[in-house]
């Protein structure tokens, strides 16, 4: 039996987030990819995940591994995968890995990018992948705050409560804030991220933005722990998942 390594994109905003869900909850993006590939491969396909991206959150480079005895070349899989999928999930690539790899455990880095339309007046080609922010924002505190995120530290503040992991440390290489135009980008990376994380770190750079938190803050509210002092979790679909690096190199 042969490991799988997939690369995928994916539109989140008609999902209820990757993993797989009781079907009263919707579709998500697992259980269809599960479901195609069973049909393809005649075999119980179980999905594993760099990431298990929430409901309305995009990807442009999620890796998935799975075990098959397909005999569909490598080469075809991707095609013969997209034909049944729905317009909105893209296979990318196939490659055989070793037995061992696993696309959530084996990762080494992932990178998110959080956008924000900037605009008194919303887009109409941005509304599913950006946050509509029609306030004018101060990108250089952005940026400052941004830098202040850096390093490897306790970020239990930018967890979504309820969380029922125990360790709250986290190493965040890179956070960076871009603008071209109304667009703003937020590019987070790291070895890896907590519940909502993410969006948690971008709605306290957006509060900044606002004014409503200066950038000195950002040391206070991480060493105190408590998710009260940091900014709103920002809406789902501004979120994508960039790519996930391994040992063996970059995937995307």
């Amino acid at each position: 039996m042969k490991n799988i390594k997939l690369l995928i994109e994916y539109d989140g905003t008609c999902y209820h987030g990757f993993q797989r869900q009781p079907e009263f909850h919707g579709p998500t993006i697992q259980g269809i990819l599960e479901e195609r590939l069973r049909n393809i491969t005649a075999e119980n396909v179980k999905l594993a995940a760099a990431g298990r991206t929430d409901a309305g959150v995009h990807a442009l480079g999620q890796v998935v591994n799975f075990h098959s005895d397909t005999r569909i070349p490598l080469d075809k899989l991707p095609k013969a995968v997209n034909s049944l999928l729905p317009y909105d999930i893209r296979v990318k690539r196939a490659d055989y890995v070793p037995e061992t790899f696993n696309a959530r455990f084996s990762a080494c880095c992932k990178r998110y990018r959080y956008s924000v339309y900037n605009s008194t007046i919303s887009s109409a080609f941005h509304r599913l992948y950006s946050y509509h922010v029609p306030q004018v924002l101060n990108v250089e505190d952005m940026r400052e705050g941004a830098r202040l995120m850096v390093g490897r530290k306790d970020f239990r503040a930018f967890c979504a409560s309820g969380s029922p992991i125990k360790d709250f440390v986290r190493t965040l290489t890179h956070c960076e804030v871009r603008q071209e135009g109304p667009l703003i980008t937020i590019d987070c990376q790291g070895d890896g991220f907590l519940y909502n994380m993410v969006r948690i770190i971008s709605g306290t750079l957006l509060d900044i933005g606002k004014g409503r938190i200066k950038p000195s803050e950002i040391p206070g509210i991480i060493s105190s722990q408590d998710r009260t002092l940091g900014g709103v979790t920002a809406p789902s679909h501004g979120l994508c998942l960039m790519h996930v690096e391994y040992n063996e190199g970059k995937i995307t």
